[in-house]
């Protein structure tokens, strides 16, 4: 059975074919050359894999870490994480990012005093000014070797100048099929993400003409 929070097959293969398109029209664009971006948008570097962009970091979990419990303390989880995906996405733009966005962070697993904390951050997919970083969480019992997944978070970094204007990314370049169902399922998650903002948008709005 379907988890209620996994995108369905038609929203995947919606998605999927408009990322397709969009490659394809950036191709038309640039005169058929795969990957290239039309003339007028400043970039360092046209297109990447998102191999270049992969990044792991390891730490072990000390007492001021944790809670009462000897658990780390779930602050510190999402610190760590939103470093992880800043690295990755720094990685893939470099450019000053800033964080936009965090969704489905969930706490699977406690990770105790002692154990190994590793984090796996990866870019999922790319649009003109921002991009999508998955990040997994993992302990390891020191001891025996013993991993599992604790947390997982995809994290939203918009690319900006000094002046905190706007500026375009490379393209990511979608090459396997895991590439692109990732990148699909990243589209899903930036429509829903899309109309939150536009909902809190309105909230914000309404609590001002209070």
């Amino acid at each position: 059975m379907r988890p209620r929070d996994s995108p369905s097959q038609h929203q995947m293969d919606r998605c999927y074919g408009q990322a397709r398109r969009r490659e394809r029209g950036r191709e038309r664009a640039c005169g058929g050359v795969r990957g290239a971006q039309p003339l007028g948008m400043i970039m360092t570097e046209l297109a990447k894999r998102p191999t270049e962009s992969i990044t792991e970091m390891v730490q072990v979990v000390l007492p001021n870490d944790a809670n009462p419990l000897g658990f780390i303390l779930g602050g510190t989880v999402m610190h760590l994480i939103d470093i992880a995906g800043a690295i990755a996405a720094h990685r893939h733009a470099r450019s000053v990012l800033v964080t936009a966005a965090v969704d489905g962070l969930q706490f699977l697993h406690p990770i105790r005093v002692g154990d190994l904390i590793i984090l796996r951050g990866r870019v999922t997919a790319t649009w003109n000014t921002s991009l999508e970083v998955e990040v997994e969480v993992f302990s390891e019992e020191t001891l025996t070797g013993r991993r599992q997944l604790t947390s997982l978070a995809y994290l939203t970094f918009v690319a900006v100048d000094r002046d905190s204007h706007r500026v375009a990314i490379p393209h990511l370049i979608l090459e396997t099929d895991d590439d692109r169902r990732r990148a699909a399922e990243a589209e899903v998650r930036r429509a829903s993400r899309l109309q939150a903002r536009q909902a809190l948008e309105l909230r914000r709005t309404s609590a001002a003409n209070q």
